[in-house]
């Protein structure tokens, strides 16, 4: 399934640590060979300083224990500038590591930078070194500390751009530590900044801003609690949609995705269409594909093919196939509720445009056995308003909704207006007509 993977698209708008648990995933699906996996993570920790996961994943994939000397090269100089910037971080992070200091901070940041440099001899040149300091922990995997610096940072910063960056380290130090209610308020203080008319970057780097977002957004997303109806929210704003539109398109995957699987937020699906078909020259993947199937094309045979690869495009997906244990063993829960909302919607079309329906043909469209149709089909007639019922006999499902033919209720809408118009005017005529009568008498 590695046609439908998406990773070159979604690094491409990622920072390296963010791409580290996507390959992570991959490696664990076996969806690239290990040695392809184990030579992408070392180039993309070239950019990073954590030297000492690179030297493990060298000596794994060259099967030996020794390391290149530009490695144990590369160690020592991370080792010494983090030595360097300890030291030049000492009295700012003395002075932020107690409580009792930190409390004589203000919500103003012009009084905090003059009570620094007055009482604590803390100045300009310090702060910056905190953010560097805070930069260079980020770089070498010690998030936890660069998330705690970087928010110390920014209470103290009065440069937009520097505040802006921080708090995009900030964001993803967040999301590789996995704290997603922090990650989701990170993401909103963020995507506040980038939509405001006080951000300061061109047209276009805001379009990128965004783009940006929504990549990251997708770790959030898919494991916050209520990250179905975020993605929602978030991606058919028209400013991010348009984005998507024109520089991220294999972004619906998710989006798509997201609204199959929200039964609460079905409005969105004739809007979700309206999107497809208006990509449908520019990107296309099984879940798009079995939309678009369903909804445009209304080729069931095609949508029941295109769901057999839906459950494989998900299951190898590093956002859509999350895994979690159960008693039973491992589950992937969206793979599981996309493809029962996936039948619903198969049956429900199917039923908008049959009468008499074969329970085996129908099976066979959802992919089911004729005993696992007949089951599913009974409970949906029992816990829907569908006005059917099985015929066990002869194997079919009979709509008996009293269907009207569309001239028909037409006619019908015209002998109403026609009625109410009488009754209208008879209303105003009528006492005109009694008040001529009395001043003729």
């Amino acid at each position: 399934m590695a046609e439908h993977d998406l990773t070159a698209s979604v690094a491409a708008w990622m920072d390296p640590h963010l791409v580290l648990p996507v390959l992570e995933f991959l490696q664990e699906r076996g969806v690239y060979a290990d040695e392809e996996i184990l030579r992408g993570k070392i180039r993309l920790l070239g950019g990073t300083n954590m030297v000492d996961y690179a030297m493990d994943i060298h000596k794994s994939l060259h099967g030996t224990d020794e390391v290149p000397a530009d490695m144990v090269a590369r160690r020592s100089e991370v080792v010494e500038r983090l030595r360097a910037l300890q030291e030049a971080v000492a009295p700012i992070v003395a002075f932020l590591s107690s409580p009792q200091l930190v409390q004589e901070l203000h919500a103003d940041k012009q009084y905090n930078l003059h009570m620094l440099q007055e009482r604590h001899h803390i100045g300009p040149d310090q702060i910056e070194a905190l953010y560097q300091y805070a930069k260079f922990q980020y770089e070498c995997g010690m998030y936890s500390d660069a998330a705690d610096f970087l928010s110390q940072y920014r209470a103290l910063c009065t440069n937009s751009e520097r505040s802006l960056s921080a708090l995009w380290g900030k964001l993803a130090a967040e999301i590789l530590m996995q704290n997603w209610d922090v990650a989701q308020e990170e993401l909103n203080r963020l995507k506040e900044m980038i939509d405001s008319s006080s951000f300061t970057s061109s047209p276009v780097n805001q379009l990128h801003s965004r783009i940006w977002l929504m990549h990251w957004s997708l770790f959030i997303f898919f494991n916050h609690e209520n990250g179905r109806n975020g993605i929602i929210d978030l991606f058919f704003q028209d400013r991010y949609l348009n984005a998507i539109q024109t520089n991220a398109p294999h972004l619906l995957r998710y989006l798509a995705a997201a609204v199959v699987v929200n039964k609460r937020r079905r409005n969105m699906l004739k809007e979700l269409i309206k999107v497809i078909q208006q990509e449908q020259n520019i990107y296309k993947d099984p879940i798009i594909e079995f939309l678009e199937c369903l909804y445009v094309k209304y080729d069931f045979d095609g949508a029941q093919q295109k769901l057999v690869e839906c459950e494989q495009v998900i299951l190898n997906d590093p956002f859509l196939g999350k895994r979690v244990e159960e008693r039973n063993g491992i589950a992937v829960p969206l793979r599981d509720e996309f493809l029962e909302n996936a039948r619903l919607f198969i049956f429900e079309t199917y039923c908008r445009i049959h009468r008499c329906i074969d329970i085996g043909v129908l099976a066979e469209k959802m992919n089911m056995t004729y005993d696992e149709a007949e089951l599913w089909i009974m409970n949906m007639v029992k816990s829907s308003k569908l006005d059917a019922k099985i015929d066990s006999v002869t194997g079919t499902l009979i709509m008996t909704t009293n269907r009207v033919d569309v001239h028909e209720q037409i006619i019908e809408s015209m002998k109403n207006l026609n009625a109410r118009t009488y009754m209208l005017a008879k209303s105003v005529v009528d006492p005109g007509h009694a008040a001529a009568q009395q001043a003729a008498r």
